[in-house]
C-alpha cells in the first residue's frame, strides 16, 4: 500500500484522511472563474479566503489548461505565479505550483515552492528557440531538489487537441499503465516514492464515460501503490450527466469529490473549499459509525 503520507517541501502531509487542496488560478482564461483571480492582490486574497474556509493546502496556476488552451511562455507563467506564490507561502500551509514547465519549476522551488502539480507528468518538452539543449528537463528538476511533493497527471494528447479526439477503449488499464510508468520513471531518477502522488486526469482527453469509469474503478488506480489525487472540481462531465449550465456545478462538484474520498482518493483538488468540507464531514461521520460498528 502507499504511505500515509505526502512528503513535500515543508510538510509530511498526513494522509490518514482526505485532504482538500484549493486552487487558485492566476490565469486571465480559466474555464471555471473566467480569470476573476487574475490581479495578484485579488489571488492573494483568494488564498487566504481558502485557508479560512479551511483549505489544507493550495495549488497556484499562472496557465491554463482547459480543453483548447493557449499555451503561455515560462516568462509569462512565472510573472503570474511569483507574487502569489511568496504571499501564499506565508500561511502556513503546503503550497503547490501548477506547472509542467521546469524553468517554472525551478523557480518556484527556489522560491520555496512544496510540491509541484505537472499535467504533462514530466514529460512535456520546450521546442521554442529559447531552449538550451543543457537546460534540466523536468524530472531532473524534481530529483534535483530532494524534498518536493510531485503530483503526476494522465492527459491524453494535449489541451489544444485531447477533446477533439479522445482516448478509444477501456481507459481505466491504459491510465494505470501510463501512471505507473510515470512514476517509476521518477524513482529510477531518484525521487523517493513517498514525494510522489498521481492524478488520473479527469477530463483531459476522456469521454464523459471514461471519466465516470476512473471514478468507479478508482481502487484499480489505488492499487499502483501511490495516493491518488481527484480533480472533478467544475468539470464538464458533471454537467453533462446532470444537464448543469456553466455557473452550476457546485453541488454535483462536492459530490463527485465525496465520492472519491469514498473510493480512497486522498487529495481533493477543487475550487469550492468550505461546500467541499461540509460534504467530507457528512461522509466522516458516516465512515465513523463505520467503524464503530466493525468494533463491535
Amino acid at each position: 500500500m502507499h504511505p500515509m503520507y505526502w512528503q513535500t517541501t515543508r510538510f509530511q502531509v498526513d494522509l490518514s484522511q482526505p485532504r482538500v487542496m484549493g486552487i487558485v488560478n492566476v490565469t486571465p482564461d480559466s474555464f471555471s472563474d473566467g480569470g476573476r483571480h487574475f490581479a495578484a492582490d485579488a489571488a492573494r486574497a483568494h488564498c487566504e479566503q481558502l485557508l479560512q474556509e479551511g483549505a489544507d493546502m493550495l495549488d497556484i496556476g499562472g496557465e491554463s489548461t482547459r480543453p483548447g488552451a493557449q499555451p503561455v511562455s515560462a516568462v509569462d507563467e512565472w510573472a503570474r505565479v511569483q507574487p502569489v506564490l511568496q504571499h501564499a507561502l506565508t500561511l502556513g500551509i503546503p503550497v503547490s505550483v501548477d506547472t509542467y514547465k521546469p524553468q517554472v519549476m525551478q523557480r518556484a522551488l527556489d522560491a520555496g515552492a512544496d510540491i509541484i502539480n505537472d499535467v504533462w507528468a514530466m514529460r512535456w518538452r520546450d521546442s521554442s528557440a529559447g531552449a538550451s539543449p543543457g537546460d534540466a528537463n523536468a524530472a531532473e528538476v524534481i530529483a534535483r531538489h530532494g524534498a518536493c511533493g510531485v503530483c503526476l497527471m494522465h492527459m491524453h494528447r494535449e489541451p489544444l487537441t485531447m477533446q477533439a479526439a479522445p482516448m478509444d477503449g477501456d481507459a481505466v488499464p491504459q491510465v494505470a499503465q501510463f501512471l505507473l510508468a510515470a512514476a517509476q520513471g521518477l524513482e529510477a531518477a531518484g525521487v523517493d516514492r513517498a514525494r510522489i502522488c498521481l492524478d488520473y486526469g479527469i477530463g483531459f482527453g476522456k469521454t464523459v464515460a471514461q471519466n465516470f469509469a476512473l471514478l468507479a474503478r478508482q481502487r484499480e488506480l489505488l492499487a499502483l501503490g501511490y495516493p491518488l489525487l481527484a480533480g472533478w472540481s467544475r468539470k464538464s462531465s458533471l454537467a453533462a450527466v446532470a444537464a448543469l449550465g456553466e455557473g452550476s456545478r457546485l453541488t454535483a462538484s462536492v459530490t463527485a469529490a465525496v465520492l472519491a474520498a469514498d473510493r480512497g482518493a486522498r487529495v481533493l483538488r477543487v475550487h469550492d473549499v468550505a461546500a467541499t468540507n461540509q460534504g467530507l464531514a457528512v461522509w466522516a461521520a458516516m465512515q465513523a459509525q463505520d467503524m464503530q460498528t466493525a468494533m463491535e
